[in-house]
């Protein structure tokens, strides 16, 4: 206890260079004579703190005294406050008092330079909920159930291990091990509703690199071609990668890529309604000419 007691009286002469021994000992809940013993043995361990007494008086450090680093170069140091930070914006718990003392060891600035909002413009505070009940579960080793919404439109129960939580392709997916199918899967975070999370515990499997087939239901890739107008240009280079964009001789640009094809594929691209114009493959513009054909029943 004394040595945490220790610790901590010198994390707050670091932080507020003086105060007083009426103010140690009701945080510490102690006596003054207890923090005066403490003083006592800190000076004795090398650490050059000081009283004065009289009026301004307090305990304190010689300036610009900060705790023996010498373990780690300045990187390291500013790598150490980076992922405390990146955790910190995640939610996990008890971050920020270790970043607050880190920043004093190290004696830099405590700029919270990142933030991580899981939720889609327009969602409530349910899909939040989500990350937190299945970031929760990942690090406690908890199974847990939810109903899945395929992209082939099929609803499925799913009882899971969860394993890792990944953003990847402008979506937020998660990785686990599907009991319900017996191999690992990849779901959709948004696909998934009424997630609950267990008291049951799993032991983590061993996994090879989570991206080397990441499996999702009746999904194959194909080539897409798309002819797509000049005036959408903001949202295809935010879409798709440059190396995939070519601009043609009429001012409009032809984007060559690889996308799964599903449902959601032919909801996206008819997303671009005129300004598109898919070239290949032929089934998949049959596809949207007979969506468009069939949506445009509804207004005749």
């Amino acid at each position: 206890m004394q040595i945490n007691r220790l610790l901590e009286i010198v994390y707050i002469l670091l932080d507020k260079k003086k105060v007083t021994a009426k103010m140690l000992s009701e945080c510490f809940e102690v006596s003054q004579r207890t923090i005066y013993r403490d003083i006592d043995v800190l000076s004795s361990a090398g650490i050059p703190v000081y009283t004065n007494k009289g009026k301004g008086g307090g305990i304190s450090l010689l300036d610009n005294f900060v705790l023996n680093k010498s373990m780690l170069s300045d990187k390291e140091q500013v790598d150490i406050l980076s992922s405390h930070h990146g955790l910190n914006a995640l939610n996990i718990s008890e971050v920020e008092p270790v970043l607050k003392k880190l920043a004093i060891i190290f004696d830099k600035n405590n700029t919270n330079w990142i933030d991580v909002d899981f939720s889609s413009w327009g969602s409530d505070s349910i899909e939040l909920e989500k990350f937190n009940i299945l970031k929760n579960s990942i690090l406690n080793q908890n199974i847990v159930s939810f109903e899945y919404f395929g992209s082939n439109c099929e609803r499925s129960e799913r009882t899971i291990e969860p394993i890792r939580i990944i953003f990847k392709g402008q979506g937020w997916y998660i990785y686990g091990f599907c009991r319900t199918k017996n191999e690992f899967r990849i779901f959709k975070i948004t696909r998934i509703k009424n997630l609950k999370s267990s008291k049951e515990t799993f032991k983590r499997r061993n996994i090879e690199e989570i991206w080397s087939k990441p499996k999702e239901e009746n999904n194959r890739t194909i080539k897409i071609v798309l002819r797509i107008e000049e005036k959408m240009a903001f949202r295809m280079y935010d879409e798709f990668d440059q190396a995939s964009i070519s601009k043609s001789t009429d001012g409009n640009f032809i984007v060559t890529t690889n996308l799964l094809e599903n449902e959601w594929l032919y909801g996206y691209l008819m997303s671009y309604g005129n300004s598109a114009e898919i070239l290949e493959p032929m089934h998949v513009r049959e596809i949207i000419k007979r969506k468009f054909e069939d949506g445009l029943k509804k207004y005749l």
